[in-house]
């Protein structure tokens, strides 16, 4: 905490008494921490981004949905399903597709089985450009991400993602990674 912080706090504690239930602050620690975090995981964001533009004239976001089908039995999604793996909205989701069509990389189609929702498929020309680019991706997230860590640190920081994951499904105001951007 700074000091005008540190102040707010003492005077309200010489005024309520320092049972008096309140804000659970960040130490100096934490603080530094939760900042580190938010640049960490927006500059990796900027630096995937800038990167799949550059090689594959796409952003990160295209390059995640066209990943996604590829995972996917006979590389084909509901749109709400492909939503919630990419943590999109459907508006989001379905911009995404319709820019990934023009481009010839994803087919959208009628649900087979009710006929009701939508269907986004990986075309072979999708198929084709993602394994051109993937090994770029691929050798960028080891470079910004990986690299720069052990082995203990990498396993350590794949349980601290797991436990804030859980957390954050478990939160009165947070969210699940199956669930699509609230943000949208």
């Amino acid at each position: 905490m700074g000091p005008v912080v540190d102040e707010a706090v003492a005077g309200r504690e010489q005024q309520q008494g320092p049972a008096a239930p309140g804000p659970r602050w960040l130490d100096d620690d934490e603080q530094r921490t939760w900042r580190d975090l938010l640049a960490m995981t927006q500059l990796l964001q900027v630096s995937l981004d800038r990167q799949m533009r550059a090689e594959a004239g796409m952003p990160q976001a295209y390059y995640t949905v066209l990943a996604m089908l590829s995972e996917a039995p006979s590389r084909r999604l509901r749109m709400s399903e492909l939503a919630a793996i990419t943590t999109s909205s459907p508006s989001r989701i379905s911009h995404a597709v319709t820019r990934l069509e023009e481009k010839g990389w994803v087919a959208r189609s009628r649900a087979a089985d009710d006929g009701r929702g939508a269907v986004a498929a990986l075309t072979d020309e999708g198929w084709d450009v993602l394994h051109r680019t993937a090994p770029g991706h691929v050798e960028h997230v080891r470079r910004a991400l990986f690299d720069p860590l052990s082995t203990e640190q990498r396993d350590q920081l794949g349980e601290i993602c797991r436990a804030v994951l859980g957390a954050l499904a478990e939160a009165p105001h947070g969210a699940r990674r199956d669930e699509a951007d609230p943000a949208a």
